[in-house]
């Protein structure tokens, strides 16, 4: 006779917090120079609104995360161009530690970018292995407003 294994609790709060997130598609968004940050559904490119098991399904549970991070720029002539580069850490981590991974990515891609040109930055933290094309990128920058932004006070 077969033994079943033990329950854990843990694992099972972890697959369910992953499940919701792909379910829903979520990304967490960042963009400067405002400062703006949320959550995003990456397919329809709709806010979603913030929610303790949502942020705890983010924040709470170590994912393999997968990071996006762009400069758009406007030249002389008006035409928009981005910098970007997508970034992915191996193994998993929770989203507090996340933050030197994407501070060094991103302070190299703003440092490389023309200051003349630069109209906005940001980054896109996707908690799954998932790649993002550059149209995918940009159709979440522009659901967020990154080109007509304020500046935060």
């Amino acid at each position: 006779m077969k033994k079943r294994k033990p329950n854990n609790m843990r694992t099972r709060i972890e697959r369910a917090s992953r499940a919701l997130l792909n379910a829903n598609h979520v990304a967490v968004v960042h963009i400067d120079p405002s400062g703006r940050q949320g959550m995003i559904n990456r397919k329809s490119c709709t806010s979603i609104p913030p929610g303790q098991r949502m942020a705890e399904a983010v924040c709470d549970v170590a994912h393999r995360w997968t990071i996006y991070v762009s400069v758009q720029c406007r030249d002389q002539r008006g035409h928009r161009y981005t910098k970007s580069v997508e970034v992915a850490p191996q193994g998993n981590y929770l989203a507090a530690h996340l933050e030197d991974v994407i501070e060094d990515t991103y302070k190299t891609l703003v440092a490389e970018s023309n200051p003349n040109h630069r109209v906005a930055s940001g980054w896109i933290a996707i908690p799954a292995e998932i790649s993002l094309t550059e149209e995918q990128a940009a159709q979440v920058f522009d659901a967020v407003g990154v080109w007509d932004q304020q500046r935060a006070a």
